[in-house]
C-alpha cells in the first residue's frame, strides 16, 4: 500500500458525507475497524446509530448483511441451518447472515439471550459451529451492533462475557444544533446513503489491518497498560476490574490510533485516546453495580488514570 493515510482519508470522507456527527466519533469507528474489533453503538433511538453502522459498511467494498434482532429471532436465523437434500442424500449447510465481512446486528438487546449468545463464537473465534461442524468466517470480519439503553422496555442486557467481546462501546449523543440542521436540510439517510460508493477495497482494509499489527509498542507502553489494568483490579471502587483481554484491546486500539495519526509507534496518548470507549463496558463499580451511570464509570476510570504515572 503506497499511502495508508490517503486510504484512511478516503474512508473518513465517505463516512462523514452521510453521518453528520463529531469527527471524533468517526475516527473511533475507523480505529475499531483497523484494530479488527467489534463495535457496540449504544444510545437512545433516533440519533443515527443504524445510519452510522450502515455507512461504515457501505464505505468498504466488502460483503455486508443486516440482522434485525427481534425477540422471536432464533440462533439458526443468524448462523444458518443444515437442510437435507433428497437428491444427494446428505445435509447441506445454508449460511446465515453472519457470513459477511461486516454484519450489522441492529438493536442487539431486543433479542433473547439465547440468540445473543449465538454471536459469541463468531465474535471470539471468527467461526461458527452448526451441527458439530465448524465453519470459518471470511476476513475481514466485524460485527457492528446497535442497542438502546437498558432502561428501555423490552430489552435484554448483554451479559458481561458478551460485552467483553466488543472492542469498543461508543455512545453517540444528540447532534449539535448545526449538525441537526444539516440533517434536516440534506436528509443524508435517504439521499446520500443509498448512492454511497465504497471508498476503499477489501484489499485496502486488509492491508491497513496488517500495518496496524506492525505498529511498534515499546516495553514502557506495555508496562503502562498493565499498570492501568492492575490499578482497576486493586481499586476499592471496582467490583470487577479490567481483564487481560481488556489490556490487549487497549494495545490494539493504541496501535490503530497511532496508524491513524501517521505514526509507526505507539505513544501514551494513543493509549488514552479511546480509553473509556474500550474500558467502560468491561468494569463494574461496587456502588451502583449494573445500574451505575456512564458518568459514574467514567469518573472512576479517570481517577484510575490520574493515579497511574
Amino acid at each position: 500500500m503506497n499511502d495508508p493515510q490517503a486510504v484512511i482519508s478516503r474512508l473518513k470522507r465517505a463516512i462523514s458525507s452521510v453521518y453528520f456527527g463529531p469527527e471524533a466519533t468517526i475516527e473511533r469507528v475507523i480505529v475499531c475497524l483497523l484494530a479488527r474489533g467489534h463495535l457496540l453503538i449504544e444510545d437512545v433511538p433516533g440519533v443515527g446509530k443504524t445510519v452510522l453502522a450502515t455507512t461504515l459498511a457501505r464505505s468498504v467494498d466488502c460483503t455486508f448483511s443486516r440482522i434485525q434482532m427481534t425477540p422471536d429471532l432464533l440462533p439458526s436465523d443468524v448462523l444458518g441451518v443444515s437442510i437435507f437434500n433428497r437428491e444427494t442424500g446428505a445435509f447441506e449447510f445454508r449460511p446465515g447472515p453472519i457470513f459477511a465481512n461486516i454484519v450489522l446486528a441492529d438493536e442487539v438487546n431486543r433479542t433473547s439471550p439465547r440468540t445473543q449468545s449465538a454471536l459469541l463464537e463468531a465474535m471470539n473465534d471468527g467461526s461458527v459451529s452448526v451441527d458439530g461442524v465448524t465453519h470459518k468466517l471470511e476476513q475481514p470480519f466485524m460485527i457492528v451492533a446497535t442497542q438502546n439503553p437498558f432502561e428501555f422496555e423490552g430489552t435484554f442486557p448483554l451479559p458481561e462475557n458478551q460485552l467483553d467481546r466488543f472492542l469498543m462501546r461508543v455512545p453517540l449523543g444528540y447532534p449539535s444544533p448545526e449538525d441537526e440542521a444539516r440533517v434536516l436540510e440534506q436528509r443524508p439517510g435517504v439521499t446520500a446513503l443509498p448512492t454511497l460508493s465504497p471508498a476503499i477495497t477489501r484489499a485496502d482494509l486488509l492491508g491497513l489491518q496488517s500495518l496496524c499489527d506492525a505498529v511498534k509498542v515499546d516495553g514502557a507502553i506495555v508496562r503502562y497498560i498493565v499498570a492501568i489494568a492492575n490499578a482497576t483490579r486493586q481499586s476499592a471502587e471496582f467490583e470487577l476490574g479490567l481483564s487481560p483481554r481488556a489490556s490487549l484491546s487497549l494495545q490494539r486500539t493504541a496501535r490503530a490510533h497511532a496508524l491513524l495519526s501517521g505514526r509507526e509507534y505507539v505513544t501514551p496518548d494513543d493509549v488514552l485516546a479511546h480509553f473509556e470507549a474500550v474500558c467502560a463496558h468491561r468494569v463494574l463499580l461496587k456502588r451502583g453495580g449494573l445500574d451505575s451511570s456512564a458518568q459514574q464509570v467514567g469518573e472512576a476510570l479517570q481517577a484510575i488514570l490520574r493515579s497511574v504515572p
